[in-house]
């Protein structure tokens, strides 16, 4: 069950619920009127993480690898607008306000994501690092090693 599709975009949901939820108390003039305008929020994100942001990571890619990956944030701080204008009951006041808010859903989307992973399985034994072929180990005739 845990690896269930449904369980696994509903528990994103939350996490990006508690994300906004955050958002909201940290950030200054970010508000929402109900749980019914935070849920509209938070589907809407997931739609637009899901067709949207693909496309605007794509046609961006080049400010994207010149900012270091910094053009994620502004990329996710205009998403953070755009639903802040379509959602009744949900107001983004500023291009930085929106900033913050999704510094702050990342991070806490990076936080809880490490806390549900749990520990790294132990790796098996075998040769340290990226090395040459271990020896013992019959290497198929079809690769070339170099």
């Amino acid at each position: 069950m845990k690896n269930h599709p449904i369980v696994n975009l509903l528990v994103r949901w939350l996490v990006l619920a508690l994300g906004v939820i955050l958002a909201t108390r940290l950030v200054n003039g970010v508000e929402y009127d109900s749980p019914g305008s935070l849920l509209a929020v938070v589907v809407l994100m997931s739609l637009f993480n899901a067709f949207l942001k693909p496309l605007l990571v794509l046609f961006t890619l080049p400010f994207i690898v010149v900012t270091m990956g910094l053009g994620m944030v502004v990329i996710n701080a205009l998403l953070f607008l755009l639903v802040g204008r379509l959602v009744e009951g949900f107001s983004v006041p500023t291009f930085w306000a929106a900033f913050w808010c999704s510094v702050i859903v990342s991070l806490t989307n990076i936080i809880v994501s490490a806390l549900l992973a749990g520990p790294k399985p132990p790796r098996p034994p075998g040769p340290p690092g990226p090395g040459g072929p271990a020896r013992g180990r019959k290497i198929p005739s079809d690769v070339i090693d170099i």
